[in-house]
């Protein structure tokens, strides 16, 4: 989590900033400048550079993905204000908190945030929609837990690809059990991998987004 956090730091741009648009989701602008800062730390996280990307094609792709989970987010956080959910004050102080801690100096804390365009008023607002976004999506996304009846099929049916990523073992019993630990672990993943998709997709049926030429 503190990963997700330090990440997002760095590609935090102040929502004042005379820009140009990238996109608009609602009527909300998304700038260029955010836009391709986002970009930089989206290839970073897959080990890539922006200038080792060669061909204009994958530099195309790459960059639409990354606007993608941009406007993503800006729609989360419009339906996180929807359904009224609040973070308090609290919660945000000790994100913040957590975060400069990460950088073992308030010094350096604060020159990173002035580098991203933020003052520390600003950035606990934005880290506040951050936090509802992300609540607003583990709710819309939250799956129900599958029965044992469907754990067992989902073993049976996967047995092969199961005990083939489990601990080896001659005792019968043990490999079942470990096998439809995984397999309910693999189930849920599934499921909660399809609601998010789910999610997703229906936010954007009920936005309005225009993305720039």
């Amino acid at each position: 989590m503190r990963i997700v956090w330090l990440c997002l730091l760095l590609v935090l741009t102040s929502v004042s900033w005379a820009d140009v648009p990238a996109a608009r989701v609602n009527g909300v602008e998304i700038g260029l400048m955010r836009l391709e800062r986002y970009f930089s730390e989206y290839l970073d996280a897959q080990g890539r550079a922006v200038t080792s990307i060669r061909n204009p094609g994958l530099y195309k792709r790459l960059r639409d993905q990354a606007l993608d989970e941009l406007i993503d987010k800006e729609l989360l956080w419009q339906e996180a204000q929807r359904q009224g959910i609040a973070v308090s004050d609290e919660q945000v102080s000790a994100q913040v908190g957590e975060i400069e801690a990460a950088f073992g100096s308030p010094a350096l804390f604060e020159r990173r945030l002035a580098e991203a365009g933020f003052d520390r008023a600003q950035y606990t607002e934005y880290t506040r929609h951050e936090m509802a976004a992300q609540q607003v999506y583990a709710l819309l996304s939250a799956v129900d837990a599958p029965s044992e009846g469907e754990v067992e099929a989902f073993f049976d049916a996967n047995q092969d690809r199961l005990q083939g990523a489990q601990n080896q073992s001659d005792n019968p019993l043990v490999i079942r059990e470990h096998g439809l630990a995984l397999a309910r672990a693999t189930l849920i993943g599934q499921r909660e991998a399809q609601a998010r998709q789910s999610v997703r997709q229906r936010l954007r049926e009920s936005a309005k987004v225009e993305i720039a030429d």
